[in-house]
């Protein structure tokens, strides 16, 4: 297919370093922001199998349907979606002729449908991102979507039970953003996206990822559970799961969220639900790879009626007061960026 015009022409994908805070901004961090969701204490995680396939280096991306398991790798230069075993052995590989530009997280539809959300853009550069289908029979398709207010990097797809695909932005502040079509999906063309919730993350002191404590504010990958009931979004070191009415996803991000303290992990972007939605399951980037299972104690229960407004409080448009927003700010500003050494080339 046509180059997208979004990518870059000189043959090497651009990457914007993440920043990673001094060791005064990480103070400031851990003593003005303290985590606003409730924290679970489930049975411990069981690690099902390791990935050692020399073909899946880089998994931000994994859906658990039925005793198999689908994974992708973050970015590549072209699209490959590997079923796997309980013993994390590859029994297939979908492909389709598609020159993506940076995918970054999977999610299946109940048609079959898989989808990926090639939404990367660590530089900040791209005019469209794109969802990119990979349907039952064989076919693909790719369709085009923009931001209302610029470029945004996005490493978290939720794909509703109707089937409205949901984009949530990784943020190095923890205020995310969640964004979906404003109409329906088109073959040819760009739809766009308008900004639907807001999520924001917190610090939590939980160890892990390639960044220090800013990896326990910044959104790396999201799912569904496979009966529509839960939803979650990880970062690289915990994950949030919130019940789900419907197909209403920015309802259901305005509650409060149970917080789930994951296993440390080099570079954790992938998260699905297990096939009974009994707990979460979990994988990093680089070889090898563990897919860990993390049990839920109990499902979230839905706030009461008539609370919506307290249980937001925390998660959206107020988890952060203004001044520890602004000092935290100041000081990533003045902290020194750390470039390559603690991150791959693609985050």
């Amino acid at each position: 297919m046509p180059e997208p015009a979004d990518r870059p022409r000189s043959g090497v994908r651009g990457r914007r370093p993440v920043a990673a805070i001094t060791l005064a901004g990480a103070v400031v961090l851990g003593a003005g922001l303290p985590a606003s969701a409730s924290t679970e204490a489930p049975a411990g995680p069981v690690t099902r199998c390791q990935i050692t396939d020399p073909r899946l280096p880089e998994v931000s991306g994994l859906v658990v349907v039925g005793d198999r398991m689908l994974a992708m790798n973050d970015g590549g230069d072209q699209v490959d979606v590997y079923e796997l075993d309980g013993n994390c052995q590859v029994l297939t590989v979908q492909s389709a002729p598609i020159d993506p530009y940076d995918p970054e997280d999977l999610a299946v539809a109940a048609d079959g449908t898989v989808w990926l959300a090639d939404t990367g853009d660590n530089n900040g550069v791209r005019d469209t991102v794109a969802l990119l289908a990979l349907r039952p029979d064989g076919g693909s398709a790719v369709y085009r979507l923009a931001f209302p207010d610029g470029a945004r990097d996005v490493e978290a797809l939720l794909l509703a039970p109707d089937g409205t695909p949901f984009l949530v932005s990784k943020e190095v502040l923890g205020a995310s953003k969640v964004f979906r079509p404003v109409a329906a999906l088109v073959g040819s063309g760009v739809v766009g996206l308008t900004e639907v919730a807001g999520v924001e993350f917190t610090v939590t002191g939980t160890p892990g990822g390639p960044v220090g404590r800013a990896g326990q504010l910044m959104v790396t990958g999201g799912a569904v559970s496979a009966d529509g009931r839960l939803l979650a979004l990880r970062t690289y070191t915990d994950a949030y799961v919130w019940p789900l009415s419907g197909s209403d996803v920015a309802g259901a991000l305005a509650a409060e969220p149970t917080r789930i303290a994951l296993p440390e992990s080099p570079q954790g972007e992938a998260i699905s639900f297990t096939a009974d939605g009994s707990g979460v399951v979990v994988a990093s980037e680089g070889l090898p790879s563990d897919i860990t299972v993390v049990p839920l104690a109990e499902p979230p229960s839905p706030a009461p009626a008539g609370d919506e407004a307290a249980a937001s409080e925390g998660l959206v448009g107020g988890g952060v007061s203004p001044i520890a927003a602004g000092v935290v700010a100041a000081v990533i500003a003045a902290a020194v960026v750390w470039i390559g050494g603690r991150l791959r080339r693609r985050d």
